[in-house]
């Protein structure tokens, strides 16, 4: 993975801002202020302010986009976190999980070193959104790489498993966030911001679907609802992991 996002990850820093209704629910679900964790942090989005916050992140490039003044970064990688048990009042993972190459060892490394909440922003493999039905190779990929929504407790302890509805604006470029601009997906610079575009290979078929049913309006004659949507169910969740005796202690 660090070799991955030091090639692709160039322009993440302009595609892949903190949307800040999303970046209030990760940072009311953290608890009181605590030291911080935040594990495949990237560039630095969702990171609070109020708190001390030491960053994770195995790429050098990712690294070198964080902005002046950013908690402090180390390199490494999420099944083996270089901290001692309890390290933390509270840790973090945001659209992360996914790229870890052992996803279990990673979270039970997670709740290792953080004494309280521990909070996952994570996609759920089983959901589809309508872009899949332009690009079913998505669906696959999801699946192949997302942890099913019932790892999390197998490696966390009991978990609470939250819907994260996707603004209609949302200004974070993941893959799932221009559900009501579907034009966007036809701007090979959004698709940039998706790792999961890079995966696909050639996507020239669907978008060519996609294109010729935006210029027919046949897409919003099958997504009429959608035009008027504030928000979205396109599976994203967020999985927190409170924390107790067996698991780190409490915060």
């Amino acid at each position: 993975m660090p070799a991955l996002y030091d090639r692709i990850g160039a322009g993440y820093a302009g595609l892949r801002r903190a949307d800040p209704r999303i970046a209030d629910r990760i940072h009311g679900l953290l608890g009181p202020p605590a030291r911080l964790l935040n594990v495949g942090a990237g560039t630095g989005n969702y990171e609070p302010v109020d708190r001390e916050v030491v960053a994770v992140e195995p790429s050098a490039g990712m690294i070198r986009q964080r902005p002046p003044g950013a908690a402090p970064a180390v390199r490494a990688e999420a099944s083996a976190l270089p901290f001692a048990d309890g390290a933390f009042g509270a840790a973090m993972a945001v659209l992360t999980v996914h790229h870890w190459a052992d996803h279990a060892a990673g979270l039970r490394e997670l709740r290792r070193v953080t004494r309280g909440p521990v909070v996952i922003l994570t996609f759920d493999p089983a959901a589809r959104p309508w872009l899949t039905d332009y690009l079913p190779g998505l669906a696959a990929l999801d699946e192949a790489q997302m942890p099913a929504l019932d790892a999390y407790a197998h490696a966390l302890g009991p978990v609470r498993i939250l819907p994260l509805p996707t603004p209609h604006d949302c200004i974070d470029g993941f893959l799932y966030a221009y559900w009501r601009r579907p034009e966007a997906y036809l701007d090979p610079r959004i698709r940039s911001g998706s790792s999961s575009f890079r995966a696909l290979g050639d996507v020239g078929p669907g978008l060519a679907r996609l294109a010729a049913d935006l210029d027919s309006g046949e897409w919003r004659r099958r997504h009429a609802g959608l035009e008027e949507a504030e928000a979205y169910d396109a599976g994203y969740r967020l999985v927190v992991s409170e924390g107790s005796s067996a698991y780190g202690g409490s915060a």
